[in-house]
């Protein structure tokens, strides 16, 4: 079959491509949870209790975070059983708002979510990994970066190399995180109820020393919000859950008050342990809670850590492809993005892509200025996309709807929606500034690349060429390719 691809203007014979994953409820559940749980845990703590000012306000931050989080995933269930498509949030804008808009989430998400949220998780693993090397210091930049880099690097080879090394990998690391967090609330609970709660008792709990601005406050939430990013990513691969209209919802009812549950209470345990004035100047909360209280064995905490975050970089090189298929399949990506090695059954291509845009991220930002300019991102797009409930109700009253939210939902989070992105820009100008740029970079691609129908061959003739090159591959053999997977 001849395809041609409308961003680049070249053509490609090839078969269509398949991807044919079915999961059921328990697989929904571990991903949702695996997905949200993550490095973000290790180290949104110092960012949220320094913009909150006290060890209270930060502990209401985590629980609200979760509130808000559930009231933007009951949205999001209804628009994944209403638009059950692959591709979550681009997906429905492109249905909703038309191509430009469904773009431009597109292209924030394959320049700066993805790439941004693997530059943090890297630096995490690098930090944790060289903070027992470095006690008394921060570890130096370029042995940070480099490890990182390495990291990556690694990752991306084996993402390249096989689906199944990539996923024995994530089922054999997602236990580091489970390790870490459960033996922190457990050490936690063991100090609580020895009476070492003192910093939690309200006097102390609420005891500012620096009252927080609105700005500040709004700075609180987008720390915490990286934490729980990745509630939507079931809704990106929707057409591969078994029954949507039924587990959708019910893994997030399950998985996002568990997760908040978790969340809240590592808070507890690390005040258990640290006083506020430790835990900010720690540069690995985990660690410093680890050497506090678990003695000679406190060499496990920053080993659960790293291996969490390992697993948490191969995650997200995993499923980033699934955005890129989507966005080739409507036409808005360049075909070869999706395309998939015929035999390790991999989609080198974006991979590649993916782990370039997160190595250049990585070499230019720091840890918690590159958490509030990846918050605001995904907060723009996350309200753009609860927008397009209201649009879509308005437009379609009468669509069928499996699930239909009460309108007080969408609007309640889109009021601390714009309250959340108003006061972040006010107070960091520049880093949300920086993205908004970025997105609107989007918009001259979109005209030159999707918009612009009739280029001229000798273009469509030059890209397929180099494509061809770089992928070490003739374009014009692919043959089809079935994923298969159980769950």
């Amino acid at each position: 079959m001849l395809c041609y691809c409308s961003f680049c203007g070249a053509y490609f014979t090839s078969q269509k491509i398949k991807i044919i994953l079915k999961h059921g409820i328990k697989m929904c559940f571990l991903l949702s949870t695996g997905n949200i749980i993550g490095s973000g845990i290790f180290i949104s703590p110092k960012g949220v209790l320094e913009h909150s000012g006290s060890v209270g306000l930060a502990l209401i931050v985590w629980v609200l975070g979760g509130g808000i989080t559930v009231l933007g995933s009951l949205c999001y269930a209804e628009l994944g059983v209403t638009i059950p498509k692959s591709g979550g949030d681009y997906s429905y804008v492109t249905e909703i708002f038309g191509g430009l808009i469904g773009f431009l989430l597109l292209w924030s998400a394959t320049l700066i979510m993805y790439p941004t949220s693997l530059a943090v998780i890297a630096l995490t693993f690098s930090n944790y990994v060289l903070q027992p090397i470095f006690p008394n210091c921060v570890p130096p930049y370029d042995a940070s970066r480099i490890l990182s880099t390495v990291c990556l690097l690694f990752l991306t080879w084996v993402n390249c190399s096989s689906v199944r090394w990539a996923t024995r990998i994530q089922d054999v690391f997602t236990a580091g995180k489970l390790l870490a967090l459960g033996l922190i609330i457990t050490v936690g609970l063991v100090q609580f109820s020895r009476g070492n709660y003192a910093e939690l008792m309200p006097h102390a709990a609420f005891r500012f020393w620096k009252t927080p601005s609105v700005g500040e406050i709004a700075l609180a939430f987008l720390q915490g919000s990286f934490a729980f990013s990745g509630w939507n990513f079931l809704n990106y691969v929707t057409e591969e859950l078994v029954e949507p209209r039924r587990n959708l919802p019910r893994a997030i009812f399950i998985s996002i008050p568990l997760v908040t549950f978790v969340y809240t209470f590592t808070n507890i345990a690390y005040f258990t342990a640290m006083t506020p004035e430790e835990l900010l100047s720690s540069n690995a909360v985990a660690v410093t809670f680890g050497e506090k209280l678990l003695g000679v064995m406190s060499w496990i905490m920053p080993i659960s850590v790293a291996l969490s975050t390992f697993g948490g970089i191969n995650g997200y090189l995993f499923t980033s492809s699934r955005l890129c298929f989507s966005g080739a399949r409507e036409g808005h990506m360049p075909s070869f993005l999706a395309m998939i090695h015929f035999k390790n059954c991999t989609p080198i291509p974006a991979l590649l892509v993916c782990c370039t845009a997160t190595i250049v991220i990585m070499l230019i930002g720091e840890t918690y200025t590159l958490i509030n300019y990846l918050s605001f991102i995904n907060y723009l797009c996350y309200g753009v996309t609860v927008a397009g409930l209201l649009v879509l109700r308005w437009r379609k009253p009468n669509l069928f709807r499996p699930i239909k939210v009460n309108l007080l939902i969408p609007i309640a989070y889109l009021t601390f929606w714009a309250f959340l992105l108003i006061f972040s820009l006010y107070s960091e100008p520049i880093v949300c500034g920086i993205g908004l740029v970025i997105i609107l970079t989007g918009v001259p691609v979109y005209f030159l690349g999707v918009y612009w129908k009739n280029k001229p061959k000798c273009l469509g003739r030059f890209i397929g060429k180099s494509i061809s090159t770089l992928s070490g591959h003739d374009l014009e053999r692919h043959t089809p390719v079935y994923i298969k997977s159980h769950g």
